[in-house]
C-alpha cells in the first residue's frame, strides 16, 4: 500500500533573497538538502510514437474522440480565410476571454482572462512575471514539475509535500501547507490532481485559501481537468484577490496540438501579465477559433465526453482488478486519467509501461510526475475511444500473465 515520505525541498543557487533566506533558516537551526531529481526527458519519444500507426495514446490525457463538427468546421473557415497569415491580439480575442471567464463561472466578479499558448505558457509567464514577489513555490509530489522549474529559473526555492496516502484523501491537507509555508509563497494547486485524480472539496479549498491570505501568499489554482470533474469548487471564489486560474482546452476539448488555453485572475495581478504577455504576438488565430467554437456547444459536448470517460473508466478498473495485477488509487477519478498503483507486484512502473507499448499501448509511468513514489503507480487516460480502452483490458491482462521484467 502506499506509505509516506518526508517533505522534498529542492533549492536554487543564483538568487541574493534566496541566500538571505538560507543564512536566516540556518540561524534558526533549520536543514534543507539540495537535491535536484526528476528528469525533463522521462517518457517516451513522441516523435518516434507518432510513427506508430495504430497506437492507442492513454498516457497523455488529451482526448482523442471525434471533435465536435463545429470545432472542425471552426478550423476549416479559418484555414480558407488563410488567417494563419496573420497574428492574433496580444491577449487573445475579446469574445473567446469573455466565454472562459463564464465558463468559470466568474462573470461579474472582475476577472480578467488572458489567452496564452496553451495552460503551460500561461503558467511559464506566471511563474517569470511574478518571480520578483515569491518568496518559495509550494506543490505536491505527486503532482506536474513544471512549475518547479519555471521558478528555478529565477532561483526560487521549491518544496513539494507528499501527497500519495490514501488516508488524506491523495490531496494536500492544510496542515501540511500551514507547516512550508511563508509569507510571499506562490501554491501550486492543480484540482483535479494530475495524475492520482483526486479533488479538494470546498471546504478544503477554504482552509488553504485562508493560510495564502494570512501569509500574503498567492495561489495558482490549476483546473485543467475541471470539466470532468463532480462537484468542483473554484478558490478565486474564496479568495479572488490572491488566486489565478489556469484553464486549458487540451483535455476537454482536445485542441492539445493547437496550443490554446488560458490564465484568468484579479485586475491587480493580471496587469503584471499583461503588460509584458510572453507573447506579445497572440496565440494562433485558429486555435482560438476552435475554443470558441467549442466553447458554444460546451453542453452537449461535454455530455458525451463524460459519459464516454466515464465508460472507459470502468473498463480499466475491471480489467485492473480482474488481473490481479495493480490497484486503482481514486475511483471514481475526477480526471480524464486513473492511477494504478503496482507496488509489490515485481514490477516497476517504467518496465510495466514498456510490456504496455509492446502490445501497442501507450501509458505512462509515475516517475514522469514524482520522483518521491514515481516508481509505485502508472497512469492511464480515459478520454479515448472506446475501443482502446477494450485493448488497455486485453493488453493489461497479458501482462499481468508475464513475468516482471
Amino acid at each position: 500500500m502506499p506509505g509516506r515520505a518526508p517533505v522534498r525541498r529542492r533549492h536554487h543557487r543564483g538568487n541574493p533573497g534566496v541566500r538571505r533566506l538560507r543564512r536566516e533558516r540556518a540561524c534558526r537551526g533549520e536543514r534543507r538538502d539540495d537535491r535536484v531529481t526528476g528528469s525533463a526527458t522521462a517518457a517516451p519519444s513522441f516523435e518516434a510514437l507518432l510513427d506508430r500507426s495504430g497506437l492507442a495514446w492513454m498516457g497523455q490525457n488529451t482526448t482523442h474522440l471525434e471533435p465536435p463538427p463545429e470545432v472542425i468546421a471552426a478550423l476549416a473557415e479559418s484555414t480558407s480565410r488563410r488567417e494563419f497569415q496573420l497574428y492574433a491580439p496580444a491577449l487573445g480575442f475579446e469574445r473567446l476571454r469573455e466565454l472562459i471567464v463564464g465558463d468559470l463561472g466568474l462573470t461579474g466578479t472582475g476577472s480578467v482572462a488572458m489567452i496564452t499558448d496553451g495552460a503551460v505558457g500561461g503558467l511559464y509567464h506566471v511563474c517569470t512575471a511574478l518571480a520578483s514577489r515569491i518568496s518559495r513555490l509550494i506543490t505536491t509530489d505527486p503532482g506536474w514539475p513544471w512549475p518547479g522549474r519555471f521558478v528555478g529559473l529565477s532561483g526560487i526555492p521549491v518544496t513539494e509535500l507528499p501527497v500519495y496516502a490514501a488516508e488524506q484523501g491523495y490531496r494536500l491537507r492544510a496542515s501540511q501547507l500551514a507547516g512550508a509555508i511563508e509569507p510571499g509563497s506562490l501554491i501550486y494547486l492543480i484540482d483535479p490532481l494530475n495524475p492520482l485524480g483526486s479533488s479538494y472539496g470546498r471546504d478544503e479549498l477554504t482552509a488553504i485559501a485562508a493560510l495564502a491570505r494570512e501569509t500574503g501568499s498567492l495561489i495558482v489554482h490549476d483546473c485543467t481537468y475541471r470539466h470532468f470533474a463532480t462537484g468542483h469548487s473554484l478558490v478565486a471564489e474564496l479568495y479572488p484577490e490572491g488566486t489565478i486560474t489556469t484553464y486549458s482546452f487540451s483535455k476537454w476539448l482536445g485542441l492539445a496540438g493547437l496550443r490554446v488555453g488560458a490564465v484568468v485572475g484579479p485586475p491587480a495581478l493580471m496587469r503584471t501579465l499583461t503588460s509584458v504577455p510572453a507573447n506579445p504576438l497572440g496565440a494562433s488565430i485558429q486555435a482560438q477559433r476552435a475554443a470558441m467554437a467549442g466553447l458554444e456547444v460546451k453542453g452537449p459536448w461535454l455530455e458525451r465526453l463524460r459519459a464516454v470517460n466515464g465508460a472507459n473508466q470502468e473498463t480499466v478498473c475491471a480489467a485492473v482488478e480482474a488481473s490481479g495485477l495493480g490497484q486503482v488509487l481514486v475511483r471514481p477519478s475526477h480526471g480524464n486519467f486513473l492511477a494504478v498503483d503496482v507496488s509489490g507486484s515485481g514490477w516497476t512502473a517504467e518496465a510495466l509501461c514498456g510490456a504496455m507499448l509492446d502490445h501497442d499501448v501507450f501509458i505512462r509511468p509515475g516517475s514522469y510526475q514524482s520522483p518521491l513514489f514515481g516508481t509505485r503507480f502508472v497512469k492511464v487516460s480515459t478520454s479515448v475511444p472506446a475501443e482502446w480502452a477494450q485493448r488497455f483490458a486485453s493488453a493489461w491482462s497479458a501482462v499481468a500473465g508475464e513475468a516482471p521484467r
